[in-house]
C-alpha cells in the first residue's frame, strides 16, 4: 500500500512542476514514514505538512520538492541548512550533495533526528545541536544554504558563510504573508526571486 501512495505522490510532484528526476530520486528512496509519529504514518506519503511534537511540522513534500530543486544542488556541494526540524529535508539533501551540515535549536528534535541518520545509515549528515542563525562557523564557507523556519531577514552572519556564486533558498515573511525567496551571490552580492506563498513555523533565536 505504501508504494502505490508513494508512487502516487512522486507523480503529483512531476505534475506541480518538480522536474529534476535526481529529486524525485531522492524523495522516492527516503523513507518518509521514518520522520514521521506513529498515530500519523498512514499519511506518509499524502503531499500534506503533519506535526511531529514540540509545536514543529514535517514540510510538505513539495514544499520540500521545490526548495531543494531551486538550490540546483550538484554532488560536490557542501550544504548548511537551518533547522533540522524531522530531519526529512537533511535526508532528502543527502543523497543530492556531497555534505550536508544542519543545526537545530531544539534538544529533543535534535537527538531524535540523529537516531533516524543512524537507524538509515546516512553518513554524510553532520549535525549541531545550536541556534541556526549564527550558523556553522567553523566550516564555512557553504556553496548552499537553505533556511526551514520563516524569517523576515537573513542575519548577517548566515550572509557571510555563503560562498560567491553560492544560493540560499529560505521562506521570508512579507506583508502578513510567507514566500519562498532564493538568494544568490554574485560578485558578493545578492539577487533574489520570490515563489511560492507557503507557511512555516516561525525562526526563533537561541536554544530550548
Amino acid at each position: 500500500m505504501l508504494d502505490v501512495k508513494k508512487i502516487r505522490l512522486i507523480l503529483e510532484l512531476r505534475e506541480s512542476g518538480i522536474s529534476d528526476s535526481n529529486i524525485l530520486s531522492a524523495i522516492e528512496r527516503i523513507p518518509r514514514e521514518k520522520f514521521i509519529p506513529d498515530n500519523f504514518r498512514n499519511q506518509a506519503y499524502d503531499n500534506i505538512a503533519l506535526p511531529i511534537g514540540d509545536n514543529q511540522t514535517i514540510s510538505q513534500p513539495f514544499v520540500v520538492a521545490k526548495m531543494t530543486q531551486l538550490l540546483e544542488i550538484n554532488p560536490k556541494h557542501k550544504i548548511l541548512e537551518i533547522g533540522t526540524g524531522s530531519g526529512y529535508q537533511s535526508a532528502v539533501l543527502s543523497k543530492l550533495a556531497r555534505r550536508v551540515y544542519t543545526i537545530e535549536r531544539i534538544k529533543s528534535l535534535f537527538v531524535k533526528t540523529e537516531n533516524i541518520f543512524r537507524e538509515l545509515k546516512i553518513s554524510n549528515i553532520v549535525t549541531k545541536y545550536a541556534d541556526g542563525n549564527l550558523g556553522w562557523k567553523e566550516q564555512i564557507p557553504f556553496d548552499r544554504i537553505i533556511i526551514t523556519a520563516a524569517t523576515p531577514f537573513l542575519s548577517k552572519e548566515i550572509l557571510t558563510q555563503i560562498n560567491d556564486g553560492g544560493i540560499i533558498v529560505s521562506p521570508i515573511i512579507q506583508e502578513n504573508k510567507q514566500v519562498i525567496v532564493k538568494y544568490k551571490k554574485i560578485n558578493n552580492v545578492l539577487k533574489s526571486e520570490i515563489y511560492d506563498d507557503v507557511l512555516f513555523v516561525p525562526n526563533l533565536s537561541g536554544t530550548e
